[in-house]
């Protein structure tokens, strides 16, 4: 299943359940899939939208419209008529940019007059004009340089702590992506480039950029905490794994929960380090592990056939994820509140093991 913002696919919204009542909508749409919400107490959804393609991801612009982004097609602004709590409808519809390679990132500067939006090989930018919904009539390639298989959704976040920073987020060509272990590679790396200062070539994401991490096999979440500034990602692991002969898919590794450090000049010894991938990755059910040793939920372990050199001591070497969730949950999104006491994490599940996972928040 390929990996999608929950908001984005179900369309529906969330709010505390002292928002007025969706029975008092005077009228509420019907999912035309099979999805049926199972919604925790204190909460409310209902669904804003239908008739997406592929949706990916959504932002919010200036003047209160949503856009969405649609693999394969472009992206749409929504504009919404909001009657309190959940009762909130699509007043109208237009499209902003119609471009079939746009496979999945979404992005608005600061001041809300520049949209970016990504493909399996760039980032572009538009200016941006959200009273009218519509951009300038060329784009500039922002990023260029990221054509690989596989995992070809590229995240981009705008910084909202420090002017101009974008980060792109770019995953593995494979399941095992040999080329990750070589940073020249550009492979399963987040990287923060500075538009202030961008020049008409644009950056090349192997050689450009600040490197927040690498070893990240396919990070499609990123976020930034809302008061310390701090960059965190939410990462897909690795499929079929084994250790020396045996299966340990079922509940190994764990999906994982990245801290990349800050981008406001604030030190923190390991940003731009290694966090493990394509050899090492966070345990979630240790006793099914394989001469596990020590190893504990979150601990860094190695994988495949062990040698001198790829082993569980070298993978505690390595930066270890601050949050490990349960294998195959699939983590796609990660959003905190305004105070930055909580934050969401959103999930698609995973057919890959015998307890399936579903979507979910």
């Amino acid at each position: 299943m390929s990996p999608v913002t929950l908001a984005a696919l179900l369309g529906f919204f969330f709010v505390p359940a002292w928002g007025q009542s969706s029975s008092s909508c005077s009228s509420t749409l019907t999912p035309t899939n099979s999805i049926k919400p199972s919604i925790a107490s204190g909460y409310q959804a209902a669904l804003v939208a239908t008739g997406l393609t592929d949706p990916r991801s959504i932002e919010f612009d200036s003047a209160g419209n949503l856009l969405v982004i649609q693999a394969g097609v472009g992206i749409e602004s929504l504009q919404l008529q909001d009657n309190g709590g959940t009762c909130v409808s699509v007043k109208s519809k237009k499209t902003v940019v119609q471009a079939s390679a746009l496979n999945h990132g979404l992005a608005l500067s600061q001041d809300g007059k520049t949209i970016y939006a990504s493909s399996a090989e760039a980032a572009y930018s538009w200016k941006y004009d959200s009273a009218s919904s519509t951009v300038s009539n060329t784009n500039m390639s922002v990023v260029t340089g990221m054509n690989t298989d596989d995992h070809t959704t590229r995240t981009l976040f705008m910084s909202q702590k420090v002017d101009g920073i974008l980060l792109v987020s770019r995953g593995s060509t494979s399941n095992i992506d040999p080329l990750a272990e070589m940073l020249s590679s550009g492979h399963s790396q987040i990287k923060a480039f500075n538009l202030n200062n961008i020049t008409a070539n644009g950056y090349d994401y192997d050689t450009d950029g600040l490197r927040l991490g690498w070893g990240l096999r396919n990070s499609v979440g990123v976020a930034e905490h809302p008061t310390t500034g701090g960059i965190f990602s939410v990462e897909n692991s690795v499929d079929q794994a084994t250790r020396d002969g045996q299966d340990i898919h079922e509940d190994n590794p764990g999906e994982e929960m990245n801290f990349h450090g800050y981008l406001n000049g604030t030190q923190y010894s390991a940003q731009g380090s290694n966090y493990g991938y394509p050899y090492c990755f966070a345990a979630w059910a240790p006793s099914d592990i394989p001469d596990n040793g020590n190893l504990t939920v979150g601990s860094q372990f190695a994988i495949g056939t062990l040698n001198n050199t790829i082993n569980d001591t070298y993978c505690a070497e390595q930066t270890p994820p601050r949050l490990t969730f349960e294998a195959h949950m699939a983590p796609l999104d990660l959003v905190f509140n305004n105070s930055g006491n909580e934050g969401w994490v959103t999930f698609h599940g995973s057919w890959y093991v015998n307890v399936l996972y579903e979507l979910e928040v």
